[in-house]
């Protein structure tokens, strides 16, 4: 018996392996592949389950599709099984993402500026119709529009990283208080098992206070990663402009360009787009050299993607009675409204510095359509983008 749950336990990790090397784009389309292969071909998990997965993920900070799939691992094995699975469905995006770094690294200024010349406002028109798409799902109120708009508001005003968790807590709070509207259900006792959310709060505390102590780099980056993967409400799409305001505007570890064409190229990388992270992670401490940049890739990989592991590994023991308390479950408009609004600040930020542009903005345009129309694959597109900055001077 137990061989034979060692060898369904290697079969699903081959299939997570095959997922990482083949799913692109967010967690909707990463979930339709999910459902093909891990449930419909192989039955590891019903479909009701896994959409149930799903929806808790989007609630919680982190990478919804890493979430779900670790969730996945969870229940099939325990927590051995799904650290493996973790680490199996991020290695694939993160290793692309730091040779994507090492090779910015080594790349002439101008002729970084010339190959990214179509990327850069490519990555733009990805967060615009990453607000537009996530907005036409969630804003459906007027409350829900006012929320919108205040956090785009405060985000472009004040781009501070600490002003997207702000926007997020208040806007789930005001929500919270149309409880009324929720159906009621059936509620149970909640039973908490705290050890996971302690090692979550504790990583985080130590990580803190050790970076304050040594003042080490590499303890500050995990730190500044752990921090954002445990603020980061509604996934990459909510992240980049986390990662912008810290690293680009104020730290200034990264160019606005240099954190552009990081934006475009995890859109054809395979896996979850917190792989991202492995990018900055490595331009941040490129003047340790090529082995500083690695080892910045591996503390951002291992900061922004543990958080939300500890975090779904502690919600998915209680998710079930917690999600019948109508409160919870009005917060969620406030949370979608404030992440909407912070994913349009963002764009209008990044979109800024080349607003009198006439090729970015032709470029913005055209990308744009090409994703409402679904004419051409994301990373089709993106090629294209670099083969013209490549042939073009």
């Amino acid at each position: 018996m137990a061989k034979t749950r060692q060898i369904r336990y290697i079969i699903f990790l081959k299939d997570v392996l095959i997922l990482a090397l083949t799913c692109f784009g967010g967690p909707q389309v990463h979930l339709t592949m999910f459902l093909d292969r891990l449930v419909k071909k192989h039955n590891y998990i019903t479909e009701a389950e896994i959409l149930e997965l799903q929806a808790l993920c989007q609630v919680l900070p982190g990478p919804t599709s890493t979430q779900t799939i670790t969730a996945i691992g969870f229940r099939l094995g325990g927590a051995s099984l799904a650290y493996l699975t973790l680490l199996v469905w991020i290695l694939p995006g993160t290793l692309l993402m730091t040779l994507a770094a090492l090779g910015v690294t080594y790349v002439e200024k101008d002729q970084l500026t010339n190959l990214t010349r179509f990327i850069k406002p490519m990555g733009v028109a990805f967060i615009i119709f990453a607000a537009f798409s996530i907005g036409v799902k969630v804003i459906k109120t007027k409350t829900s529009i006012f929320l919108m708009l205040l956090a785009a508001i405060a985000a472009f005003v004040f781009p501070s990283p600490y002003i997207t968790p702000i926007w997020i807590l208040l806007g789930g709070l005001a929500t919270s208080f149309k409880f009324g509207e929720q159906e009621k259900m059936e509620k149970q006792p909640i039973k908490v098992e705290w050890s996971n959310f302690f090692l979550w709060l504790g990583v985080f505390m130590f990580s803190v206070v050790l970076g304050k102590i040594t003042n080490n780099l590499p303890v500050r980056l995990f730190e500044n990663f752990y921090r954002n993967g445990s603020l980061a409400f509604g996934g990459g799409h909510i992240l980049k402009p986390l990662l912008y305001n810290e690293f680009v505007e104020f730290k200034h570890y990264l160019s606005a360009d240099e954190f552009l064409s990081g934006v475009a190229i995890v859109e054809v990388a395979p896996g979850p787009v917190f792989s991202i992270s492995a990018f900055v992670g490595a331009l941040s401490m490129r003047e340790w050299g090529t082995s500083g940049e690695v080892l910045g890739s591996i503390v951002a990989s291992v900061g922004i993607f543990l958080p939300g592991t500890f975090l779904i590994f502690f919600v998915i023991r209680f998710w079930n009675e917690l999600k019948k308390y109508r409160g919870i479950r009005a917060s969620l408009e406030g949370i979608n409204a404030a992440s909407t609004g912070l994913t349009a600040a963002a764009a209008l930020s990044l979109y800024r510095p080349m607003a009198f542009d006439l090729v970015a903005d032709l470029t913005i345009i055209l990308t744009l359509i090409l994703l409402q129309t679904r004419l051409v694959p994301t990373y089709i597109i993106i090629f294209i983008g670099l083969f013209l900055g490549w042939v073009i001077i």
